[in-house]
């Protein structure tokens, strides 16, 4: 197998590379001046099994997944045998159902666009509803990087922190954590308008007096919901408040939005680039593309 080096993901992809000792081939990109997106692979593939690293997050998601399309139909012009698209984050991945009448599901044309393209296969990190991927025109599945944020709070010295979910519905995450930290664990609960996407959360039967409290989550995208839960734990007495997510997209203000209102660190991976990517996903990647444990 050979690792291509999409170029929203070309860090993550020489780590994978190094770490699995599959040849790297590395990817030329640009933009030309009207928008539209070119690749060029640097790189044999004749006859190889080939794993395609390429993030979709913002602000190019649009430009990120015709990126990915066009290393899948290089990848297969160039004679490569099968083509795995490893999308840590994967673009319009939430838009999974019809919420209202007359929409599209988004999730589902993005797989078949890939499909059609040339991926024979597909990775994804912690996706919003694994659900989804049961409606994939290929194998497909999602790996969790949750026990990874969690033991990155263990080496900070946070072991027995109390592992808390935003909500009910994201208590398996927490879990997840819990298992890595070995504290309590807990949810919020919450409620969200489908047309505002407003929430309101309360903290009943929750004890978090004294505790440090690690939030955790798969996606923060504004942060409003990681804002209100940090204002509960606080007032509930919770000594320190810290927030881990797997894709932190940490749109416009949100960043220091959650910051202001009380979290200590955010936490996030590699799967969206920037501050506070502090967690690598190379070797869950690495060990899922070798077939370990």
């Amino acid at each position: 197998m050979k690792i291509i080096s999409g170029p929203a993901s070309k860090e993550l992809a020489e780590k994978v590379s190094e770490l699995t000792g599959f040849q790297n081939v590395p990817v030329s990109a640009k933009i030309f001046p009207d928008g539209e997106s070119y690749v060029r692979l640097e790189g044999n593939v004749q006859g190889e099994e080939v794993a395609i690293v390429q993030t979709t997050c913002p602000p190019m998601q649009d430009g990120r997944l015709m990126q990915l399309a066009f290393m899948a139909d290089a990848a297969k012009r160039a004679g490569a045998t099968k083509v795995t698209a490893i999308t840590p984050y994967l673009a319009y991945a939430r838009q999974d159902k019809m919420f209202l009448s007359g929409e599209g599901i988004s999730v589902e044309t993005v797989a078949r666009m890939l499909k059609a393209a040339g991926v024979d296969e597909f990775l994804t990190v912690n996706i919003h509803s694994e659900a989804a991927l049961a409606k994939f025109p290929f194998p497909a599945k999602t790996v969790s990087a949750i026990p990874l944020i969690a033991d990155y709070f263990v080496k900070k010295g946070y072991k027995g922190a109390f592992a808390l979910s935003p909500d009910k519905g994201a208590m398996y995450i927490a879990q997840q954590a819990q298992q890595v930290l070995g504290g309590d664990v807990g949810h919020l609960s919450k409620t969200r308008d489908r047309y505002t996407g407003q929430t309101v959360q309360t903290a009943e039967g929750l004890n978090v007096q004294d505790q440090t409290v690690i939030i955790l989550d798969d996606i923060i995208s504004t942060g409003g919901t990681i804002v209100g839960a940090a204002k509960i734990l606080r007032e509930q007495g919770a000594k320190h408040v810290f927030c881990g997510c797997v894709h932190g997209l940490l749109i416009g203000d949100a960043e220091k939005r959650i910051l202001d209102a009380g979290v200590e660190e955010i936490v996030g991976t590699d799967s969206v680039p920037g501050a506070v990517s502090k967690v690598s996903l190379a070797p869950l990647i690495s060990q899922t593309l070798k077939g370990a444990p």
